[in-house]
């Protein structure tokens, strides 16, 4: 695969302590849980004896070889933040990255800030913060040089560890001065100075990930890895449909397998407090856990929770469509009487189908529960502070008597922003007290126990002048809630484009209702929003006789701010046009095209899509091969992205970005969607939700990347949506036929 180059040129002291793993960096951050640090850091006033680390900061500890340990504070997930946080500190505290070894950081947002890893947040969020903190930290040590030497902290400098006085001939490293930079005046986080982008030398380099040759040579590093002495292992029958409560269970013959240590009946967090809806059995291996589930006898309360199934969602959602929605999501001008009196009108139905996550490591976790109350728990979580308040909540404890280790995530996509493994193991630990438990669930589980996609179906109608300019536009969007309002995931924004910049426009929803839980899945709402609405709009764009690309330069119009649901957070077409036009220029787009030939049966087509997700700017241009009539390929992806004015890593992003249109790949074409009878999920394994095989990945995603003045934001999901439509799209270049519905199936 190939990558294009740039485009376009508390104040609380510490006490002084004996470091070891756990206690690392246990520094603590003024101001709590927040999105970013305030202008104030906790620094470390003493520290150990000579020759031991000395913990600077909240982040960073000095060793005795001029090594320095910087802490990664949130998950990783794959998404290479392990790397890319401590690269920010490591720039501005101006040591080699050589010099540098990390470690993963507890969870405790107390004295870290917020830990979470979803939503492309940890850029956005950490790009001043951790840059702050390591300015911070090298401004201590220049004032204990200068404070040695008699000097004015303004005339030294520094370089790859080291202080420098150039005046006087003379260097010190960081180690023989990190004692009694720990002691001075904390620095004024607003005011400290950073490095201006040309004086980078870590930044936007491209660096390996710190985990990867670990990974390569199967180090321990999950939370499936977790091995304690004395550790014992659970295994669980959870009710089979969302909801359900036990209504009687029969232990003895389980109870009676050697090795089974305990039957605990347990509450997902799915059902009211008081209530199970699934039953642990603990035994001295796994194996023997699970087998013994055989022999277990659960009688199930569940009979409210069957009315629910895959083909009664549809045929709700398709009487529904017929009928004007529950709610308006937006409403601009007279949608129906400019489509009355519209000069073309194109009307179409999409549907997308329920998700599992399907991550490769199944959900699991570990814990301790311990004689004086206190809980430990070794964790693959996305979300360590929601899992503390579940946990203490469920368990009835403070959540300050809860440690959580977080450990490296086998795939979440966000998955493990859900605690529910966590809440499960924790219970079980509490049930078998004074010795570690791990909780693993087999791929069963994990399917059938998912917090999953919802699906939807939207009815769209868009309305052309004479000119073929869009001036008029609806979406019918059904999917599931209560209450009137949308369940987790189920969101639709009401500043969809192009309803903000059409002069007639009504977004409008309908609800169903559902037993089955629902979460956020790699680029959340966008992953199926892409596909309807660049999908849509790509048959609006043939009906005006235009390409897509084309359509959306007039739609957006004139560079400018378009406000979103989310304060703050603004959508500039500016920026959207100048992806759309880098990646037309990158793929050598020459607009809407028959047909190509190709070997024997084949005939090859090239779609487009365009995508503005969680701050990210993509459009992509996606080759396919369709064999047969029915077998799609893709050939090669061209993706132009605008994240901002730096790449942090140039090698992690390539990575995000290919991955991500890998993903988007398995959602268009692989059949994958989640099937429900009686209120249970049917599907036992991968035979049943497959995931894309590497025959199926492309030998080329080339990315060129847009330079734009705004600050850097993150990438696990923005690059993913607009994949899923050019395939689509592509696919009606090919052979004529518009697919409207996901996975996308040639029959």
């Amino acid at each position: 695969m190939s990558i294009v180059k740039d485009r376009e040129a508390a104040g609380a002291a510490l006490s002084r302590r004996s470091l070891n793993r756990r206690s690392f960096l246990a520094a603590s951050l003024a101001g709590g849980a927040v999105l970013t640090f305030d202008a104030r850091i906790a620094l470390a006033q003493a520290a150990g004896a000579a020759g031991e680390p000395v913990l600077l900061t909240a982040f960073i500890r000095i060793n005795a070889d001029n090594s320095v340990t910087i802490g990664a504070k949130n998950p990783e997930i794959g998404q290479g933040v392990k790397t890319m946080l401590p690269m920010l500190i490591a720039e501005e505290l101006d040591v080699a990255w050589n010099q540098v070894r990390i470690e993963q950081t507890d969870a405790d947002d107390k004295r870290y800030g917020l830990q979470v890893a979803g939503g492309s947040t940890a850029t956005p969020n950490n790009w001043l913060p951790m840059r702050q903190a390591g300015a911070a930290a090298r401004a201590m040590l220049v004032a204990a040089a200068a404070k040695q030497w008699g000097v004015a902290p303004a005339s030294l400098s520094t370089e790859a560890g080291k202080v420098i006085d150039k005046a006087g001939g003379r260097s010190v490293p960081y180690a023989a001065l990190a004692r009694e930079a720990a002691g001075m005046p904390v620095p004024d986080l607003a005011t400290v100075p950073l490095k201006p982008a040309d004086a980078f030398h870590i930044i936007g380099q491209p660096m390996q990930g710190v985990d990867t040759p670990k990974i390569v040579k199967g180090t321990p590093l999950f939370g499936i890895d977790t091995h304690l002495p004395g550790m014992l292992h659970a295994a669980l029958v959870k009710c089979p449909a969302f909801g359900g409560t036990i209504a009687r269970i029969d232990d003895a013959a389980v109870r009676g397998i050697p090795g089974v240590v305990a039957v605990v009946p347990v509450n997902s967090g799915l059902v009211p407090p008081g209530q199970q809806d699934a039953v642990a059995i603990v035994a001295d291996s796994w194996w023997k856990a699970s087998k013994a589930r055989e022999k277990l006898v659960v009688a199930w309360d569940d009979a409210a929770q069957k009315q629910f199934s895959t083909a009664g969602y549809a045929k709700q959602a398709a009487d529904a469509l017929g009928a004007a929605p529950q709610a308006d999501l937006f409403k601009a001008g007279d949608a129906d009487k400019a489509l009355a009196g519209a000069a073309k009108t194109v009307t179409a139905d999409y549907s997308y189908p329920f998700l599992a996550h399907a991550t490769l490591e199944p959900q699991n976790c570990t814990a301790l529960w311990t004689a004086d109350g206190k809980l430990e728990l070794w964790a693959p979580t996305q979300n360590p502070g929601a899992g503390r308040k579940e946990v203490a909540a469920m368990l009835g404890i403070a959540p300050e008597a809860m440690t959580i280790h977080m450990t490296r995530i086998g795939g979440g996509f966000g998955r493990r922003l859900m605690s529910d493994y966590m809440v499960l193991a924790a219970q079980v630990a509490k049930g078998v007290p004074g010795r570690p438990v791990k909780l693993l669930w087999d791929r069963t589980d994990d399917l059938r126990h998912d917090y999953y996609r919802p699906a939807g179906w939207h009815r769209f109608t868009a309305g052309l002048d004479a000119k073929g300019a869009l001036i008029a536009f609806k979406d019918h969007f059904i999917t599931f809630g209560a209450d009137g309002k949308p369940i987790r995931a189920a969101e639709m924004s009401s500043t969809e484009f192009p309803a903000p910049v059409v002069p007639d426009a009504h977004l409008g929803a309908t609800y169903l209702k559902t037993n089955l839980p629902t979460g956020w899945l790699r680029a959340p709402t966008s992953n199926a929003m892409a596909f309807v609405y660049q999908g849509f709009l790509d048959e609006v764009a043939e009906a005006a006789g235009v390409d897509l690309p084309e359509l959306m330069r007039r739609t957006l119009g004139e560079p400018r701010e378009l406000p979103t649901e989310r304060k703050g957070l603004v959508f500039h077409t500016g920026r959207a046009r100048s992806v759309i036009d880098a990646v037309c220029k990158a793929a050598n787009w020459t607009g809407r095209t028959g047909p190509a030939k190709g070997a024997g049966d084949a005939v090859k087509g090239r779609g487009f899509g365009f995508y503005f997700s969680h701050r990210g700017y993509f459009a992509e241009v996606v080759d396919v091969t369709v064999s047969g009539g029915t077998s799609v390929k893709v050939d090669k992806i061209w993706m132009a992205g605008d994240i901002g004015s730096q790449v942090i890593n140039p090698l992690n992003a390539e990575h995000q970005s290919q991955g991500a249109a890998i993903d988007g790949i398995a959602q268009a074409l692989v059949w994958q969607p989640v099937v429900q009878e009686a209120g249970a999920i049917t599907a036992d394994n991968f035979g049943d939700f497959p995931l894309l095989r590497i025959d199926a990945v492309p030998r080329d995603v080339a990315i060129t990347w847009v330079k734009s003045d705004f600050p850097p934001t993150g990438l696990g999901e923005p690059a993913l949506p607009p994949v899923i439509p050019a395939i689509a799209n592509a696919i009606r270049a090919a052979t004529g036929k518009r697919l409207r519905s996901l996975p996308l199936q040639l029959t």
